[in-house]
């Protein structure tokens, strides 16, 4: 079974229903530094939006594609791909409540029309009071969703954040998984948003670096040991760095520790129980990256996605490319399925 953990998403009436799109605008913190606008698409009677951070530098394009469920099932049949796991990106750093409910039912719906194709996802502001706590119960117990999404940081919070403990107190009750979607930038921007590839590609990278950073560093799974978090983009990069987060202390005598040995066991421990990581697309890592990546994390810690409708390429080749990996017949197997079965507990 192939099954991709990374399927944008839209409400079907997104770009029909004024008043929702424009609740959309109004959760966006434009007096902070977000900008954003609706555009024509020309020549297609389809509209596009735009997020920009600061203006005039495109983080996120919205592709109308997102909200054609035939559309989607077609790159599914084309791509090979068993099922799909729907995400909302983008607006769940800034959705309300009330926006919140609204996408649940409409992300159910969609799962309801084709459950044998299709996952969702519990979208839920992350503050854990008692509101925000019921909707999740909700989506877990009566729309019979998967997992969980959540953004790599909320403003300027990242995941340890003290504000984020009772959700995730009630995430560990419920030993659901969650996909840490990454944000378009990190909260500390501003000396790599002048290029596009910086921006576009490795601020990505960086946010989610330094989110499955601060959770490896808090000691949050040590209070909440059930947590599963999937973090896109490979985590960062995160395979690159291992060594370096989990320095062990000195073999020669009289050496001086500048670092913390004692921290570098319970990471790994970490990494092994409570730490997954999405690939999120496969094409623009490169085979060699891929391939890093399987040997550090381990082939049972990495998860199949395609990002469709971003990059066709990407849904349409990202399975071949999986397979065309130098590294074993079950790994290629863990990757592109059963992981993502075992961790949400998807029926054959």
């Amino acid at each position: 079974m192939i099954v991709d953990t990374n399927i944008h998403w839209k409400p079907d009436s997104f770009y029909g229903d004024e008043s929702f799109w424009n609740a959309c605008l109004r959760a966006i913190p434009r007096a902070y530094g977000e900008h954003v606008e609706f555009r024509d698409i020309p020549g297609t009677g389809k509209r596009q939006y735009t997020v920009s951070r600061p203006k005039g530098y495109q983080n996120v394009n919205g592709e109308p594609s997102a909200t054609d469920p035939e559309a989607r099932l077609r790159a599914m049949d084309e791509a090979g791909i068993d099922k799909g796991i729907l995400r909302w990106p983008l607006w769940p750093e800034w959705a309300t409540l009330e926006m919140c409910r609204k996408v649940n039912d409409q992300m159910a719906k969609s799962v309801r029309q084709h459950p044998d194709r299709l996952l969702g996802l519990a979208i839920v502001p992350p503050w854990g009071d008692k509101d925000c706590l019921q909707e999740l119960d909700r989506c877990i117990n009566e729309l019979g969703f998967s997992g969980i999404e959540i953004e790599a940081h909320y403003g300027t919070l990242y995941l340890d954040a003290e504000e984020f403990k009772p959700f995730f107190k009630r995430i560990n009750e419920l030993n659901m998984p969650v996909i840490v979607h990454h944000t378009a930038l990190p909260v500390d921007y501003g000396s790599i948003y002048d290029y596009t590839n910086l921006r576009r590609m490795i601020g990505r990278c960086i946010d989610q670096l330094t989110s499955v950073g601060r959770l490896l560093c808090s000691g949050v799974f040590d209070e909440f040991p059930n947590l599963k978090f999937i973090h896109s983009m490979l985590g960062g990069g995160l395979f690159a760095f291992t060594g370096l987060l989990t320095t062990k202390k000195s073999t020669v005598a009289g050496d001086r520790e500048r670092h913390d040995p004692e921290a570098s066991e319970k990471i790994l421990g970490y990494m092994k129980r409570n730490i997954f990581y999405g690939i999120t697309h496969a094409p623009p890592w490169g085979k060699e990256q891929l391939e890093c990546a399987v040997k550090v994390y381990g082939s049972d810690h990495v998860l199949f996605g395609t990002s469709y409708p971003l990059r066709l390429e990407w849904a349409y080749k990202g399975v071949d490319y999986i397979r065309n990996l130098d590294i074993s017949e079950n790994d290629k197997k863990l990757i592109l399925g059963d992981n993502a079965v075992k961790l949400f507990n998807i029926k054959k």
